[in-house]
């Protein structure tokens, strides 16, 4: 067993898995108050769902040995079977399965949670737990054994996807444009004001996913060696030039420089980059992450224009970006890998996941719409999920006007003096609502 190999996967490892939590505030804190604990937990659960049925099966299917055509994994693993703490990847020196299949594993945690992003507001919690079940299971496995197992189709026709621009961001985008088209559209979409509650907590939620991203790129090396420190380079370049570039489309665009446009900037960066990163060199990180930045600002605008309610732009952030990525690889790879034959290659590879997703996406949601119902009612919906699904809200605010009320002592006024004026004589209501 190689240590340092073994302990920089177990590192990447958590790292990718702080990402989770990390989508969680950052999608958090772009819906509305009333929607906000929904918001988290509809990332938070995956952790729960995805670790127990990546024991069952999920590791099987996606990394097991081929089943037949290079689409999907055996069973000869389920509950693990056949891997002790001592089997090794690799030849002589290798890392352990169970690290490999833990760093693995948290990809596919955070895959459907992604998607949450484009339903916020609008979907049952349990309908989002069913959903995502059976969408790991019959979309993701098979789709990461095609481009990451040696006997996968995609990964045999020699398409570059060193972290996930298919598997991933490609795969979960189209996904969630799927179940979009099912579920519908919020109630008030492009006629309510629906704005982010809590900046701070995107920006922070931004950070972690900046963070845990060097373990979700650098660690693919699966090794602590040149590869995975080219790899953490151009992901740091990548993400700065694309912040940079989303930046400067919306200052041209819409005369401001957003604080919410910085963190989506960043995040496309590090989308587009996850493919590519590893056979690029820093120039071409450049070019992908300002062209990224750019083209995926432009790219959420589109939703207005075709009616459908990504509620957090994961279309325009996550498919565009990835799609974007993956096929600049095959323009901008270095060592003589790059050109016409390779853009080929990367566009069979992102079409194919985008059609097989895209088609059992809607499916799927259209089966779970059916049966238990995808959308939540009108009532719930508007009067707050999080109220209605958690029995919780974000933030308790009853009482803050009343405490600071009583903390102030009584004015006092001399015997007989007549009263004042109060709010209501002066012509201020005393019952308007606020919208917090």
């Amino acid at each position: 067993m190689n240590g340092a190999d073994t302990a920089f996967v177990l590192i990447s490892a958590a790292l990718v898995m702080l990402m989770t939590p990390g989508l969680a505030f950052f999608y958090g804190g772009m819906v509305r108050v009333k929607s906000a604990l929904n918001m988290l937990m509809m990332s938070f659960v995956s952790l729960g769902i995805v670790t127990v049925l990546w024991v069952l099966f999920g590791y099987s299917l996606a990394f097991g040995d081929d089943a037949g055509a290079g689409l999907l994994g055996d069973l000869g693993h389920i509950g693990f079977k056949g891997i002790g703490p001592e089997t090794l990847t690799g030849g002589k020196e290798g890392i352990p399965v169970f690290a490999f299949a833990l760093f693995q594993l948290m990809f596919a945690v955070i895959t459907p949670a992604l998607m949450s992003g484009a339903l916020a507001d609008r979907v049952k919690f349990s309908a989002w737990a069913l959903f995502i079940t059976l969408w790991v299971s019959v979309v993701y496995f098979p789709v990461a054994h095609w481009v990451w197992q040696a006997d996968g189709w995609l990964f045999k026709l020699k398409v570059i996807d060193f972290a996930g621009g298919t598997a991933v961001h490609i795969n979960a985008g189209i996904g969630a444009l799927a179940a979009v088209l099912v579920v519908g559209k919020r109630i008030g979409f492009k006629k309510d004001p629906m704005r982010p509650h809590s900046l701070p907590l995107v920006v922070l939620g931004t950070g972690l996913l900046w963070f845990g991203w060097f373990g979700f790129n650098a660690g693919s090396a699966l090794a602590a060696n040149g590869t995975a420190a080219n790899m953490a380079m151009n992901t740091q370049v990548a993400t700065g030039a694309a912040m940079l570039g989303w930046l400067a489309y919306e200052r041209i665009r819409h005369g401001a420089f957003t604080t919410l446009g910085a963190a989506s900037g960043a995040v496309a960066g590090l989308v587009a980059i996850t493919p590519s990163g590893a056979a690029v060199n820093a120039f071409g990180a450049l070019l992908i992450g300002v062209v990224a930045g750019a083209v995926c600002s432009w790219a959420v605008s589109l939703k207005f224009r075709f009616g459908f309610d990504d509620s957090l732009d994961v279309v325009g952030v996550h498919l565009v970006g990835g799609v974007i990525g993956t096929l600049l690889v095959g323009l901008l790879a270095t060592d003589g890998v790059g050109g016409a034959t390779q853009l080929g290659r990367q566009a069979a590879g992102a079409f194919s996941v985008m059609a097989y997703s895209f088609t059992v996406s809607w499916l799927l949601a259209k089966l779970v719409d059916k049966t238990i119902g995808f959308r939540a009612t009108e009532d719930d919906e508007v009067g707050g999920i999080d109220q209605a699904f958690h029995a919780e809200t974000a933030y308790d605010l009853t009482g803050v006007g009343a405490v600071a009320r009583s903390a102030a002592p009584a004015p006092q006024r001399p015997a007989g003096t007549p009263e004042q004026a109060g709010p209501d004589q002066a012509g201020t209501p005393q019952n308007k609502k606020v919208d917090v």
